[in-house]
């Protein structure tokens, strides 16, 4: 569990197949304290498993599925990915509960500053719309957001120049791919409502 605080930016130092897996080996400095092997650690909002670190790297294991599914099917060596380590019970949470399992890619529509602030228009999946709500929360690169508006399956949020500054979202630009995260209430809601089994 996460909270959608981004604690640093890393970069990908290597995602490459190997054996039953993808490698993803990413140089970062904050998330390394008191990490230990097998920790979970969101990497763009997709809750991945430490299975090695040390010299300002970490390593992980990432499935086919789970990268054909997210955005690291985009990611190549440099790229810049948000981290945060899982939720301490004894810490604060800042931003909403965040799962770190991925609900689908969304694709960036809009991308501009309005007055000192940004604006960020993101197109979901098709029916997703129905998981957003306005002023509800969103997960966009494992980054806990505010929406502030709602069309269909397009939403968008505001960002302030700090949000921008601590994640990964200073690199992106219209057309590029972003990791989703609905909210929890919303999903266990509908499905209490359908009266649906899993």
């Amino acid at each position: 569990m996460f909270t959608g605080i981004v604690e640093e930016t890393g970069r990908v130092v290597a995602f490459a197949p190997e054996g039953k897996a993808w490698h993803l080996e990413v140089a970062a400095e904050r998330i390394l304290t008191d990490l230990a092997e097998g920790d979970s650690i969101a990497v763009n909002g997709c809750c991945l498993t430490a299975t090695r670190f040390g010299g300002g790297r970490v390593h992980f294991d990432v499935l086919e599925e789970t990268r054909r599914l997210t955005n690291f099917s985009a990611l190549a060596t440099g790229a810049v990915v948000n981290l945060e380590r899982s939720l301490r019970f004894d810490g604060r949470v800042g931003g909403h509960f965040v799962s770190g399992h991925i609900d689908g890619l969304g694709t960036i529509e809009v991308f501009e500053q309005r007055g000192a602030d940004f604006f960020l228009k993101v197109k979901g999946p098709d029916k997703s719309g129905r998981y957003v709500i306005h002023k509800g929360s969103i997960a966009i690169d494992g980054i806990s957001l505010t929406v502030a508006e709602v069309e269909g399956d397009r939403f968008a949020v505001w960002l302030i120049p700090h949000t921008l500054a601590v994640t990964n979202l200073r690199g992106k630009r219209v057309g590029d791919p972003v990791n989703l995260e609905f909210d929890l209430l919303g999903k266990y809601a509908e499905k209490i409502l359908l009266g649906t089994r899993t």
